[in-house]
């Protein structure tokens, strides 16, 4: 697995905001939580090119905690 970003917070509508490091993640990629499960599926992508954020809906309701790393398979 190779991580791709960092989850910053989760909006009201109960989307996650997560901060990108890899600005090769595009909309419809599932990412994966630290045990190698899906965490999220990414929707769209927000923010500048060089510093992307992500909204993604969590697949389930543990995760999403506010630091939590996101990965994406090999």
């Amino acid at each position: 697995m190779r991580e791709v970003g960092e989850v910053l917070h989760t909006a009201r509508s109960g989307r996650l905001i997560i901060r990108l490091e890899d600005r090769e993640v595009n909309a419809g990629v599932v990412l994966l939580d630290s045990k190698g499960r899906n965490a999220a599926k990414v929707l769209e992508l927000l923010g500048p090119v060089s510093k992307p954020y992500a909204s993604a809906i969590p697949a389930s309701s543990k995760f999403g905690k506010d630091g939590q790393k996101v990965f994406v398979p090999r």
